[in-house]
């Protein structure tokens, strides 16, 4: 059993405590307050951290770790077709050994910065075996699913995925799919992953809307994507639907869906993803890179929809002074607070945690500090007066002193 004290406590679900500790005991919390009514409870012996906050480690809901070394090596587009020719480019020339060291790169970053969990889109996944082991993150590796291209049966592509997770140690790791976007997978094959998952209770995620390109492809039949891809697929999807309505008519909306970026969309759009409760992540620093247009937050935040936060890749962040090319959800968060300055730093310090735990269906689990949670917990420094907690966090970026996951201290305050 361990007791840790520290300056400020912030469980996110509860109000912030000063002077307050926290015991940890087989990886969960078990008590949690202020130090003065613990220590009349019998408490002795802590820890003491000093100035430091603690709060529940970041929740990092879409990434794409195998991607982080290319970072910086894109111009950026004028057109988002023209970047995923650009990547179906870079990627050519990568072999296992760029993969591996690129998502193990990431994850360390993830780590130093705070995150404790990850949604990671695997496009080589037969990396898992070698990289799962090598991090202590919470990793949610969700499997890239695509057959336009390659024509492959829905069937034969689900049995590689089940025949590849099958051999691997779940030790703080989970899996799930993820079919890469509608343009670029048959609709039979996004109803049979989401079929998959439900029956495992696997989350999936999904590219969803990203692109005004991907918009009018489905919506008008027409524009840069519809051009370059009708020669590669079957255009009889693209009658009219918005992205969303067509995953609505899929039936594969949910709670357990998690719908990438969703840049575009309609008031209708925004109430089916409310009605079915399903989960949107909105990727601030990849946003700006494509200078997409304003993201809907405060129509989807008054509907009801649970919005979390990601870093996506560092393939799709802007090299300048402001950006560090680093994954980074402190990051994420400070260009939010940036790009909607009148959203409240708790909100969205919410969206990187508790938001996050709850689309992949770990609410009573992680993003929050309460009893029985897991003890994934980072440490920041506090050096002055401490007014506010979460605008502290939001606007300052700051680097954590100590990271631990199941109550084991991964990075500093050893």
């Amino acid at each position: 059993m361990m007791w840790l004290r520290t300056r400020c406590l912030l469980p996110v679900t509860a109000p912030p405590l000063e002077d307050a500790a926290v015991c940890i005991h087989n990886g969960k919390i078990v008590r949690l307050g202020r130090w003065r009514d613990l220590r009349r409870l019998g408490a002795s012996n802590p820890k003491d951290l000093g100035d430091v906050l603690l709060m529940p480690g970041l929740i990092n809901a879409h990434c794409h770790l195998d991607y982080t070394h290319m970072a910086g090596g894109l111009p950026a587009p004028r057109y988002f077709p023209d970047w995923l020719k650009g990547m179906l480019a870079y990627k050519a020339h990568w072999g296992f050994s760029e993969y591996a060291q690129s998502w193990l790169d990431g994850a360390r970053m993830l780590l130093h910065s705070g995150t404790t969990t990850v949604a990671d889109i695997e496009a080589v996944p037969e990396l898992l075996s070698e990289v799962w082991p090598a991090t202590p993150l919470r990793v949610f590796s969700l499997l890239e699913l695509t057959n336009v291209r390659s024509r492959r049966s829905p069937e034969t592509l689900l049995d590689e995925a089940a025949g590849c997770f099958a051999p691997l140690p779940r030790h703080h790791k989970y899996v799930g799919l993820s079919p890469h976007a509608l343009y670029s997978t048959t609709p039979a094959l996004v109803q049979a992953a989401s079929a998959m998952c439900r029956r495992h209770h696997w989350p999936m995620a999904m590219h969803v809307a990203e692109s005004v390109d991907e918009f009018e492809m489905f919506t008008r039949a027409a524009g840069r994507m519809h051009d370059w891809l009708r020669s590669q697929r079957d255009m009889t999807d693209c009658q009219g639907n918005t992205p969303v309505e067509q995953l609505f008519k899929l039936g594969v909306l949910g709670p357990r869906f998690l719908a990438i970026h969703v840049n575009y969309a309609t008031s209708d759009d925004i109430q089916l993803l409310a009605k079915t409760r399903t989960n949107v992540v909105h990727c601030p620093r990849s946003h700006s890179y494509f200078k997409h247009r304003p993201f809907p937050l405060q129509a989807m935040l008054e509907s009801g929809v649970n919005v979390c936060l990601g870093t996506d890749s560092l393939a799709s962040v802007a090299v300048g002074r402001r950006n560090l090319l680093q994954l980074n959800m402190f990051l994420e968060m400070r260009e939010m607070s940036l790009k909607f300055p009148n959203l409240s730093p708790q909100r969205i310090v919410e969206m990187a945690t508790i938001n996050g735990a709850r689309a992949l269906g770990m609410a009573k689990k992680i993003g929050h500090l309460s009893e029985n949670s897991y003890a994934d917990i980072i440490a920041l420094p506090l050096q002055t007066r401490l007014p506010c907690p979460y605008e502290y966090i939001v606007k300052s970026a700051p680097k954590p002193l100590g990271v631990m996951i199941h109550g084991q201290w991964v990075a500093g305050t050893n």
